[in-house]
């Protein structure tokens, strides 16, 4: 009987975020993969102290991992191994190289099962806290260090419905490139335009930036810029 698979979100930043379910599932599979095994491993010796995680098999896989790792891991599976899919942070396959491998694997052996395990996410993290409108929201990911502006005017054009209405729309951004997109983003929208800067979501440093465009500028600009960053910009 062939494995599972098992896509594990794992926390964004604070480890005690980890599901009860998450923990079960990582206790009872045979291989873990892992985007970066040190990052994994600082998990996995958490739960080895706070819930007795036995000792796992770690294998990588991220997005330089080629079409010979994939195989050994669709050959893990058609011979029964459970396995564990998780990232450095968050949910496997969202701005995350985990799609291409589910993708390859179902190509190959369509009928493996693949489980999802929900779990902690910085987007929809962000997007709780805003306070904007977020029935509908368009989530673009990692911004392209190039073509931004283009981006942005697709945007206002109403892409979700072609009726010229902007939705509210989130992506990630690098901390060394943020003000410089809030300046397209300011051109683009207007420095009234509402925004959130979510910083270091869920760790010690967390902050978050509200305000229109220009204010959150002014205060980005005060300081040195680091961490993760989610922004939000409303409808």
């Amino acid at each position: 009987m062939a494995g599972i698979l098992y896509i594990i979100a794992t926390p964004i930043g604070n480890l005690e975020d980890i599901t009860l379910r998450a923990i079960r599932v990582l206790s009872e599979v045979d291989i873990i993969l892992a985007e970066d095994t040190r990052v994994t491993k600082k998990l996995l010796d958490f739960l080895t102290t706070h819930h007795s995680l036995p000792t796992k098999h770690l294998l990588s896989y991220h997005q330089h991992s080629k079409d010979s790792r994939k195989l050994e891991i669709l050959r893990y599976l058609v011979e029964g191994e459970n396995i564990a899919l998780v990232t450095d942070a968050g949910t496997p396959g969202i701005s995350d190289p985990g799609n291409e491998l589910i993708d390859f694997l179902l190509e190959k052996e369509p009928n493996i099962k693949i489980v999802p395990i929900p779990g902690a996410s910085a987007i929809t993290s962000a997007l709780s806290v805003s306070g904007f409108n977020v029935n509908k929201f368009l989530f673009i990911g990692f911004l392209p260090k190039k073509k931004r502006k283009k981006l942005f005017e697709w945007i206002k054009e109403g892409p979700s419905t072609g009726s010229g209405r902007t939705i509210t729309f989130a992506f990630y951004e690098s901390p060394k490139r943020i003000l410089k997109t809030l300046e397209v983003l300011k051109e683009e929208f207007g420095e009234e335009k509402r925004i959130l800067v979510a910083r270091e979501m869920t760790k010690l440093h967390e902050t978050l930036y509200r305000g229109t465009i220009e204010e959150v500028i002014k205060r980005l600009s005060n300081g040195v810029i680091k961490g993760e960053i989610v922004v939000v910009v409303e409808v």
